[in-house]
C-alpha cells in the first residue's frame, strides 16, 4: 500500500476543541477498532481500483523484454491498443483479487498504525505528537500491510501480463502454488518492503509539507487534501520506480527476459533482481513504466487521502455534535 496517515492532533488529553477544524486533525480518541478498519478498507479499495487500468499498463510497460505486440509508447496508446486487440474488459483483469487484498490489508494497516501511534506516543512523548512514534508506527503497519497484500500483488501482476496463461484468479493461485510453491507468493516481499518504507517516508513528508503550505490551519479542505495527496504520490512514485521495476520482475518471473541472461529456475532476492534489470536494460531499465506509475499514483493517493480525511472529519464532527449541549 502506498499510504500514510496524517499528523495527529497536538491538543492535551481531555481538552475540549474550540472548533471542528482544530479537533479534526485526528480521529476521535473513542473511535473503535472497527471505525479505523472500515475507514482504511474503503480508502484502500478505492485507491487501488479506480485507477486499476493504468496499473495494468504500468505492469506491462515495466516488462524488460516485452512481446512485440505489447510494446507501448504511452499510457493512452497502451490502453487503446489493449482494448482494441484484447477486449474492453482486459485492462481490468485481476481487479477482483486486488479488491480482496486491498480491503483487509488497508484495514489492518490503519488499525495497527493508530494503535501503535498512540502506544508509542504515550511512551516517547507522554501522549503528545511524536514524529518518531509516527514513523515507527507507520513502518510496523507497512510490514503488516505488505504481508497481506503481497500474494495479491503476485496474482494481480501475472494476470495483467500480455498473453497471461491464467484465465481466472483461482487458476493462477493453484498453478503458482503447484509449480513454484508457497514461497512464490512472497518472493518479492523484501523488495516490496524496501520500496514501501522509503515510499511512505517520501509520501508522508511531501504531504505534510504541502499541507503546511496550502492548509496551514489544518482544517478539513478537500481540495488541499487532493492536491497534497496527488503531489506526494507523484514524487514518491517517481523516486521509488527502480524498486517497483525489480518487484515486478520478481512477481512475474518473465521467462523471455530471464532466459536471455541465462537465469535458470526462478529469480529471487532483491540483489539478483537489481543485477538482472541492469543486465537487460541498463540504467534506463530501472525507470521503465515511470510515466504510467506516476499517472497511476497521483489520483490513487489523492483519492486515498481525501477519503481517509473525510472519515476523520465526519467522525470528529459527529463526536462534537454529541458533545454540544441542547
Amino acid at each position: 500500500m502506498e499510504l500514510s496517515c496524517g499528523r495527529p492532533a497536538a491538543g492535551l488529553p481531555g481538552m475540549e476543541a474550540e472548533s471542528p477544524g482544530e479537533d479534526y486533525e485526528s480521529l476521535p480518541s473513542g473511535a473503535s477498532l472497527s471505525t479505523h478498519m472500515t475507514a482504511g478498507a474503503v480508502a484502500g479499495i478505492l485507491e487501488h481500483t479506480v485507477m486499476y487500468p493504468v496499473d495494468s499498463v504500468k505492469t506491462r510497460m515495466q516488462s524488460l523484454q516485452p512481446d512485440p505486440k505489447a510494446q507501448y509508447k504511452s499510457v493512452y496508446e497502451a490502453l487503446k491498443k489493449i482494448i482494441h486487440t484484447e477486449g474492453f474488459w482486459r485492462p481490468l483483469r485481476g481487479i477482483n483479487v486486488t479488491m480482496l487484498g486491498a480491503g483487509p490489508a488497508h484495514a489492518m494497516y490503519f488499525a495497527c498504525y493508530e494503535k501503535m501511534k498512540r502506544t508509542l506516543s504515550d511512551i516517547i512523548h507522554h501522549g503528545g505528537n511524536s514524529h518518531l512514534a509516527n514513523g515507527i508506527a507507520g513502518s510496523m503497519a507497512t510490514v503488516l500491510h505488505d504481508a497481506v497484500m503481497n500474494p495479491a500483488e503476485v496474482v494481480k501482476q501475472r494476470m495483467q501480463m500480455y498473453n497471461s496463461p491464467y484465465k481466472t484468479v483461482l487458476e493462477c493461485i493453484r498453478t503458482v502454488h503447484r509449480t513454484e510453491g508457497l514461497g512464490a507468493f512472497y518472493r518479492s516481499y523484501t523488495t516490496q518492503l524496501t520500496m514501501n518504507v522509503p515510499f511512505q517516508a517520501i509520501h508522508f513528508i511531501t504531504y505534510e509539507f504541502m499541507q503546511e503550505q496550502i492548509n496551514p490551519r489544518r482544517e478539513y479542505n478537500p481540495r488541499s487534501h487532493i492536491l497534497s495527496g496527488a503531489i506526494a504520490g507523484a514524487v514518491a512514485a517517481a523516486a521509488t520506480t527502480p524498486l517497483d521495476v525489480c518487484k515486478t520482475l520478481l512477481n512475474t518471473q518473465e521467462n523471455m527476459a530471464l532466459s536471455s541472461v541465462n537465469v535458470s529456475g526462478h529469480l529471487s532476492g532483491m540483489a539478483n533482481a537489481f543485477r538482472t534489470v541492469y543486465q537487460l536494460g541498463g540504467i534506463p531499465g530501472y525507470f521503465r513504466g515511470v510515466q504510467a506509475r506516476v499517472i497511476y499514483q497521483m489520483p490513487s493517493t489523492a483519492i486515498a487521502w481525501s477519503v481517509y480525511e473525510f472519515f476523520k472529519y465526519f467522525l470528529t464532527k459527529h463526536k462534537l455534535e454529541k458533545r454540544a449541549p441542547y
